[in-house]
């Protein structure tokens, strides 16, 4: 076993004893017993329990905020960048669904340093989406009467509560979510105009 596959297997090991135990219910020996590996394994990847935490969270924070930077880069209008932006962000739902679902269980014991981390990437990837409205209001793209502040935090709010209902043997795929999710918003948000273009009508349903 790699030392990456032995670090999966803990933190595997460890999202399956959180969810069942609780994270203050799991003690380290527990999660080397059960992941078979040894107190040194675990240290040499892990400072900490609270370490461990963190980098549950950090997993989807770090892949939503890698994509949603790559949108950025790789297209040139915002409706395409904030569709490239909302899809990523629903398919972590299915790509972290345990990380996400202990993180939010769990996240009232992480250590302030840790916290503070993340709140600046989950800053940062908030901050993203505000540009992209922003951009879009802009180039006219966007309805002009949007509040920038409060459409990004609508966005947020509603992907984010994926978390709480996604099965991956449910009604519809992921990637059928995300195309659902992509058409109410950008419905919202295009301009008439804008929804009259060839280039922007595929992405609507």
């Amino acid at each position: 076993m790699t030392m990456s596959q032995l670090k999966d297997k803990i933190i595997s090991t460890a999202l399956q004893l959180f969810e069942i135990h609780g994270y203050h219910g799991v003690t380290v020996n527990q999660i080397v017993e059960q992941s078979e590996t040894s107190k040194g394994g675990f240290y040499h990847h892990f400072k900490s329990k609270d370490e461990l935490l963190y980098m549950i969270h950090d997993y989807f924070i770090s892949y939503v905020l890698e994509k949603a930077n790559e949108a950025i880069q790789i297209y040139t209008t915002p409706t395409e960048r904030l569709q490239a932006i909302i899809q990523s962000f629903v398919r972590v739902f299915d790509l972290y669904k345990p990380h996400i679902s202990v993180f939010y269980q769990e996240s009232i014991y992480l250590k302030p340093e840790y916290e503070e981390i993340i709140k600046k990437k989950r800053d940062d990837y908030r901050d993203i989406i505000f540009q992209v409205i922003e951009e879009g209001i802009e180039a006219g793209e966007f309805r002009q009467n949007l509040s920038v502040k409060i459409t990004g935090m609508a966005i947020l709010g509603m992907v984010n509560w994926t978390y709480k209902w996604y099965q991956a043997d449910g009604e519809k795929t992921i990637e059928e979510i995300a195309e659902i999710f992509t058409d109410l918003i950008l419905n919202s948000l295009l301009t008439e105009e804008a929804k009259e273009t060839p280039e922007y009508l595929s992405f609507l349903l």
